[in-house]
Parts: structure tokens; C-alpha cells; sequence
């Protein structure tokens, strides 16, 4: 069975001992932050040279994110989201996630309940949530890698993963596990607190759009990369 992105990741690092990380082992919350890099290439010798794997190569991801007629999603902070990767075909499994209200905690990390599943089909997933009247009320794509390593001698507590996103408004780094955790790797790959990005990529994409102006739109590559 072909796995969306992160869950293949997820199950690498369980299948070598390590949890995901001990918030997520307890409850479905979600820590992270985003850094903006300048090079996706130079980025990703950094990450290796700091021992990190890649547990998934480079995919292409679409995210469809869903809203009712009245945006009432959005309006309430949350998010709806059905992401698919590599080459859409008839069978493709697709990643289907909630995402409760964003906190930035007092340490500049971004906190939310988040649950996901998979469907077996991206098209019979999207369909069945337009039945209850949820469509795609914006579209975002991305190449993503996905980065994790096992805890070195010494070093306490759960790992997380490191992922790089190609978007089309620039190259992020997306640190998401514990909070010291977060800090440390972050430091260790040459950044600190102030390059701390909590925003989502849809609000990225509509600060980019106001700078550029650029009007209404999806984010979307003009070309493939």
C-alpha cells in the first residue's frame, strides 16, 4: 500500500524503536514551525551533513483545502485538508486532515490538534466530502522531502522530522516534534528563534500575493520543477 508522505515516514522511525514524539504518542497535537531557506540543494546537504536520512525522496503533493459555502472552516480557524502525492491516477490513496485552532506558544512554535486517516481513494474521498457540502476552496502545491534520524548517544527525549517543501513562493523548512526538540535541530542547522515561521502556507501565499500583487488565486507551480 502506498503512503502518503508523512504516515510513510511515521513508520519508518517506529519500525527503528523511535515514537514519532511523546506529545503525539499521548494526543493528537501537532508542534512545528517553517524556516525559509534560500536553497532547496544547500539546504539539503546541511541536513544530511547533520546525520539526518531521507525516509521519503522527493514526491510532488497537491492540497486541496475544503470550505463550505459560508467559509465557515476558515472562518473558525480550522483546516480541512485532502493531500495527494506523486502522479494522480484512478487508485491513488489521498491523506485526510483536521487541524483544530492554531496557539503560538510562548517559545514561537506553532501548537494544534490535528487527526488524520487515509483513504483508499482521493477521488471517493473528495467526492463524499462535497456530498456533505465541503469542496475545495483552495488549492496549494509543493515538492516535499522528508528527513529523520535516530537520537544520538546521549541525546534525551523524541525525535522528530525535518522536512523540506519546494513551494512555489519559496523554499521552507518545516521542524515539527517536541519543542526542545524543535530548538535544538534548529539551532544545529544553523537557525535560531527569530527565523521562526508560524504561518500556514495559504496565509504565506496571501501575504506573497499582496507583495507582489498578484491577484486572488491558487498557489500553484506554472511549470513542474
Amino acid at each position: 500500500m502506498l503512503y502518503p508522505i508523512e504516515l510513510r515516514a511515521r513508520k519508518h522511525i517506529m519500525a527503528h524503536g523511535d515514537a514519532r514524539y511523546a506529545v503525539r504518542m499521548a494526543g493528537p497535537i501537532e508542534i512545528e514551525v517553517k524556516i525559509a531557506v534560500t536553497s532547496a540543494s544547500s539546504m539539503r546537504k546541511i541536513v544530511r551533513g547533520a546525520k539526518f536520512s531521507v525516509v521519503t525522496p522527493r514526491v510532488f503533493e497537491q492540497n486541496l483545502v475544503l470550505d463550505n459555502a459560508r467559509g465557515s472552516v476558515k472562518a473558525n480557524g480550522l483546516l480541512l485538508r485532502v493531500r495527494v502525492a506523486g502522479k494522480r491516477n484512478p487508485k491513488q490513496t489521498a491523506l485526510c486532515t483536521f487541524k483544530g485552532p492554531a496557539t503560538d506558544t510562548p517559545t514561537h512554535h506553532k501548537q494544534r490538534v490535528e487527526r488524520e486517516f487515509i483513504a483508499s481513494s482521493a477521488d471517493e474521498c473528495l467526492a463524499v466530502f462535497a456530498g456533505i457540502g465541503y469542496h475545495p476552496a483552495f488549492r496549494y502545491e509543493k515538492y516535499r522531502t522528508v528527513f529523520a534520524r535516530r537520537a544520538r548517544r546521549g541525546e534525551k527525549g523524541k525525535q522528530g522530522l525535518v522536512t523540506l517543501d519546494e513551494t512555489p513562493i519559496g523554499v521552507f523548512m518545516e521542524l515539527e516534534g517536541p519543542a526542545l526538540w524543535i530548538d535544538r535541530t534548529a539551532k544545529e542547522l544553523g537557525f535560531s528563534r527569530n527565523d521562526y515561521i508560524t504561518m500556514s502556507y495559504a496565509r504565506l501565499w496571501d501575504r506573497w500575493r499582496e507583495e507582489h500583487k498578484i491577484p486572488a488565486g491558487n498557489m500553484v507551480f506554472s511549470h513542474r520543477v
